[in-house]
């Protein structure tokens, strides 16, 4: 692999995405990607006697699902990558620490899944191990209630705010197969435009999403026309106009191409998400579940995934600090 340009990783010999699983909560189900997800579940506890605990259930069962799709014995796994918005990522740790692989927690916010991706092409180029996993999960119960508001309080939730999908992605990475492809990976900055707003996260995302867009196209001499599409994680219908604006202003024109998994997700209009879907399963459930069919499929044979975060917690926001953003991008090609 070679560096090339600010911040960009070419893999000479790109690792493969060998299979991937998703499960969603009934909300996802509801919404017109559901025919995609590998599991739909009825109600937001599956079983279990809280929010937490569910969500760790979920993850767990994502990741076990995606290995046995795969075919690849557990044994013969190098590392578990993953991560959650939960207080030290809690449904993670908790839900896979019968795994039984080397596991590395990770936090980028909502951006946590290609994070993982990155991270994991990296290890797997260098020569560290085989296969990886990368994971990620969130719970609109959980996120609500360590963010925002408890549910029990019923606060009315303004028009920009943002739905927490209630879910998991996984996909299990390879040193060697048959595709798609990851060709390059463009780490992001963490990029800070000084908004408050804990409930307009999309505005305070797209930034660092037009920062790391900008420099991978720079940074690979690309432009936008090469990808079939590009999708951002988690901006939802505010954050995407703001980008597709920003964009056009530097110069580079996404509006025919490009798409957001938050706004994908959910039916706007039928089920009253507001400004669309986030939380770390919506880029994760999404990819794992539509986007990699669509590769699958060859509907796409070129695609640039940037999932944003925004990395605050609850305590940062009640001292009036701002919201930084972050953006990693992952170029996916068969």
């Amino acid at each position: 692999m070679q560096k090339i340009g600010k911040q960009t990783v070419k893999f000479d010999v790109p690792p493969t995405i060998s299979a991937t699983a998703s499960i969603v909560g009934p909300k996802e189900a509801d919404g017109p990607l559901a025919s995609y997800f590998d599991q739909c579940l009825d109600d937001e506890f599956w079983g279990e006697k809280s929010w937490e605990k569910a969500e760790s259930k979920i993850i767990k069962e994502t990741v076990n699902m995606a290995i046995a799709k795969s075919g690849i014995p557990s044994e013969k796994i190098d590392y578990c990558f993953a991560g959650d918005l939960l207080n030290q990522c809690i449904s993670s740790s908790f839900g896979l620490r019968e795994l039984n692989i080397p596991f590395l927690g990770i936090f980028g916010a909502c951006s946590t899944f290609v994070e993982a991706l990155c991270l994991a092409s990296v290890f797997l180029e260098s020569g560290a191990g085989e296969h990886a996993i990368c994971a990620a999960s969130s719970h609109f119960c959980s996120a609500e209630k360590q963010f925002r508001f408890p549910l029990e309080l019923g606060n009315q939730r303004p028009p920009t705010s943002q739905w927490t999908v209630t879910g998991a992605g996984c996909a299990v990475v390879s040193k060697n197969g048959y595709g798609p492809y990851i060709t390059h990976i463009t780490p992001g900055k963490i990029i800070d435009m000084g908004i408050k707003d804990a409930n307009n996260m999309g505005a305070a995302m797209a930034p660092a999403a037009l920062d790391t867009l900008i420099t991978h196209f720079k940074d690979t001499g690309r432009n936008p026309s090469y990808y079939d599409a590009i999708f951002t994680g988690d901006l939802g219908y505010i954050g995407k106009d703001i980008l597709i604006e920003m964009s056009e202003s530097k110069g580079y024109q996404i509006k025919s191409n490009y798409n957001d998994c938050g706004v994908m997700i959910f039916n706007k209009e039928k089920q009253d998400t507001h400004s669309g879907g986030s939380g770390c399963a919506c880029c994760g459930s999404v990819f794992s579940g539509y986007l990699f069919k669509m590769l699958q499929q060859k509907k796409y044979k070129k695609i640039l995934l940037i999932a944003t975060g925004a990395l605050t917690n609850s305590t940062t926001s009640q001292q009036g600090e701002s919201i930084p953003g972050i953006a990693h991008a992952v170029a996916i090609e068969l």
